[in-house]
């Protein structure tokens, strides 16, 4: 039993949820500290992939199909969208709330997955996806009006980032899933790297031409929380994709929700973020639908 819970793709899971929730306090140390969002992103995907280029004789390079080509263009497109959402939502809203609200991408990528790689969900495998977004209600509800969820929370800006991010990653999880099939875990990793940091070299030069010297000094000023940052995206996205390879993806991406109560505590622990018992009741919440997703998978 011990074997079979241990397998690859299960530690993946479980590297994947522990190094998520860190990267997410390194961006919002970085933003405090006035990096750019966007530039955070492609120094990230520039560090990634120069070291991936130091392993690139054991990469899958020749004889791609042209869907693996096509698949990938838009995934370095729509990880980039989103990821930069995602550093400007952590920027101006609190971990402890943000973290939860990803439980939402599983259930846009369990309906996409359903279109694009006609992956259908078991009934159980919804009744835990449907406690993901229960616990998520607790967790944005507002204690200080005495009031459990409401429409209104997705008037905040960061929570419309922070929605807008999970959009794009939750559709990329899905391409990605299609690209991996059609190569490895790690070309597929790669190429993340290349496409995003290439697409987030474009953007910097329309949009930060006139800020880019001073986000390089402020980069080795704070050099020492850039390459924690790079070392937990780095393991978060190749645990990704070595769990997208082994399971269905609206499953994968609900079990990467338990990292909710990480959040959670994170937001405590680093930036003194309120409201934690109730979040960490949602949060648990939603863990038991990620629970009954792998039981039951």
């Amino acid at each position: 039993m011990l074997l079979v819970a241990l397998t690859l793709t299960s530690l993946a899971v479980l590297l994947r949820i522990i190094a998520n929730p860190l990267s997410n306090v390194f961006q919002k140390q970085l933003t405090q500290r006035s990096a750019d969002p966007l530039f955070v992103i492609a120094a990230t995907y520039g560090f990634l992939t120069l070291t991936c280029l130091a392993f690139w004789s054991q990469l899958q390079s020749a004889n791609l199909p042209v869907a693996f080509w096509q698949s990938m263009l838009l995934v370095g497109l729509f990880a980039l969208i989103g990821n930069v959402f995602l550093v400007k939502a952590l920027q101006i809203g609190d971990l402890s709330v943000l973290g939860p609200i990803n439980a939402y991408k599983s259930v846009v990528g369990m309906l996409v997955g359903i279109f694009l790689l006609n992956e259908i969900p078991s009934a159980v495998g919804v009744v835990g996806v449907v406690l993901i977004v229960v616990g998520s209600y607790i967790v944005l509800g507002n204690t200080q009006q005495r009031k459990g969820f409401s429409w209104g929370v997705f008037q905040r800006p960061e929570v419309r980032l922070r929605l807008a991010a999970l959009l794009f990653s939750a559709i990329d999880g899905v391409l990605l899933k299609k690209a991996i099939v059609l190569s490895t875990p790690t070309t597929a990793f790669f190429y993340w790297c290349l496409f995003g940091f290439l697409f987030s070299l474009v953007w910097i030069g329309l949009t930060l031409r006139q800020q880019w010297q001073h986000q390089v000094r402020l980069l080795f000023s704070q050099r020492t929380t850039y390459l924690a940052l790079f070392l937990t995206v780095g393991l978060t996205q190749i645990a990704s994709n070595v769990a997208l390879a082994g399971m269905q993806v609206g499953y994968a991406l609900a079990l990467f929700q338990t990292s909710a109560l990480i959040s959670v505590v994170f937001g405590y622990q680093f930036f003194r973020e309120t409201n934690i018992i109730r979040k960490l009741i949602g949060a648990t919440i939603m863990v038991v639908g990620a629970v009954l997703i792998t039981v039951f998978q």
